[in-house]
């Protein structure tokens, strides 16, 4: 004859169930990480779009042309907005990854300034991309 008991968890009701607990703290901390660095690239992207002088003097001392600031904001503004869809966070954490390598280098060699600002969303957008890249 068998009981209830040799079924069950065998675990107090009131146990912390801590798998779950870090399963939280996790995707909290990934949506955080990534509405944030969504706010960082719409903002930035939308800079670039609108013209702002800044922007245009820094693409000017760049070199390539306008055109490069208006691909530049669109890539940011687009990928800034597929973070926020999980199944598509991967590719434009990628794409944005891509795009900061570009800026950090650009800051380093071309246009001086700090690179940090570039650098901090490299890295944000670097872990996005590894916490959602496909398993």
């Amino acid at each position: 004859m068998t009981t209830l008991t040799q079924y069950s968890d065998a675990r107090p009701l009131d146990a912390i169930d801590e798998p779950r607990t870090r399963s939280l703290a996790r995707a909290i901390a990934l949506w955080t990480l990534q509405a944030g660095a969504a706010a960082m690239f719409l903002m930035a992207g939308y800079l670039k779009l609108s013209g702002v002088p800044v922007m245009v003097q820094l693409f000017d001392t760049i070199g390539f042309g306008q055109w490069f600031r208006y691909l530049t904001g669109a890539i940011e503004v687009i990928s800034g907005l597929l973070l926020l869809v999980p199944s598509l966070a991967f590719f434009a954490a990628a794409i944005l990854a891509a795009t900061m390598v570009g800026a950090v280098i650009t800051h380093l060699f071309v246009v001086g300034g700090s690179p940090a600002p570039a650098a901090v969303l490299l890295a944000a957008t670097g872990a996005v991309a590894w916490l959602r890249r496909p398993r």
